[in-house]
C-alpha cells in the first residue's frame, strides 16, 4: 500500500475537517494536530490557510467535473444534458460544505462570469458547456450563446438545491429529486430546437 505523503495527508485532515464541520474549522493548528505535525510544517507545503483552501476546493472541482464527465457519455446531447443534473444534486447533498465554499460563498479567488468562463476555466462547467455547444451544432437545441445557456441552466440548478437546502420545499428528499429533475427537464425543452 503505498504511503501518503505529508502534503497528501494534510489535504486528507483538512478536507475531513471541512466534510464535517466547514471551512470555519480548517484552522492551521486543527489540521497540523490531526495529522500529528506542528502548525508550522503545514507552512512548507502550504503557503497559508487561503491556500490549503483553494487547493481542497480546486480538487472538488476536479473531482466533480471528472464524475459528470464520466456520466455524460451518451452521444444523445440531451440525454447527456440529463444525466448532468443529478450529480451536481448529489454533491451538492453529501457535501454540503464543500458545495457551499465551490459554489456559494463569495471569495477573492472564485471564477467570475463569463471571463474566466469564456477562458474555459471552469472545469465543471466545461463538461456541460460541451454538450450545449455540441446540441447547438447538431440542431437540437435553439441557436444562442452557448456560454448563456450554460449558464441559465447552471443557475437553475443551483437556485432550485439553495432553496431546498434553505428549507423553502416542504418535500422529503426523494420529491425533491422529482422536482428538480422535472423542472430541469421543462428547461431543457424550452431550449430544443
Amino acid at each position: 500500500m503505498t504511503r501518503l505523503t505529508t502534503p497528501e495527508k494534510i489535504l486528507k485532515a483538512a478536507r475531513a475537517l471541512f466534510e464535517r464541520e466547514g471551512a470555519e474549522a480548517v484552522t492551521m493548528r486543527r489540521v497540523a494536530d490531526a495529522v500529528g505535525i506542528t502548525p508550522m510544517a503545514i507552512y512548507r507545503h502550504f503557503p497559508n490557510r487561503d491556500a490549503l483552501l483553494k487547493k481542497l476546493s480546486d480538487d472538488s472541482f476536479q473531482s466533480v467535473a471528472h464524475e459528470w464527465k464520466s456520466r455524460a457519455r451518451s452521444r444523445d446531447v440531451l440525454k447527456r444534458l440529463t444525466a448532468l443534473m443529478e450529480p451536481y444534486l448529489d454533491y451538492a447533498l453529501t457535501h454540503p460544505h464543500l458545495f457551499d465554499h465551490a459554489f456559494s460563498v463569495r471569495r477573492d479567488d472564485a471564477r467570475r462570469y463569463p471571463e474566466d468562463f469564456h477562458a474555459r476555466l471552469s472545469p465543471t462547467f466545461n463538461v456541460a458547456l460541451d454538450a450545449v455547444i455540441e446540441g447547438m451544432a447538431q440542431g437540437l437545441l435553439k441557436q444562442d450563446d452557448p456560454h448563456d445557456v450554460t449558464m441559465t441552466i447552471w443557475a437553475h440548478q443551483h437556485g432550485l438545491i439553495a432553496l431546498y437546502r434553505a428549507g423553502r420545499f416542504s418535500y422529503d428528499e426523494a420529491q425533491f429529486r422529482a422536482f428538480y429533475l422535472q423542472s430541469l427537464r421543462r428547461l431543457l425543452d424550452g431550449i430544443k430546437a
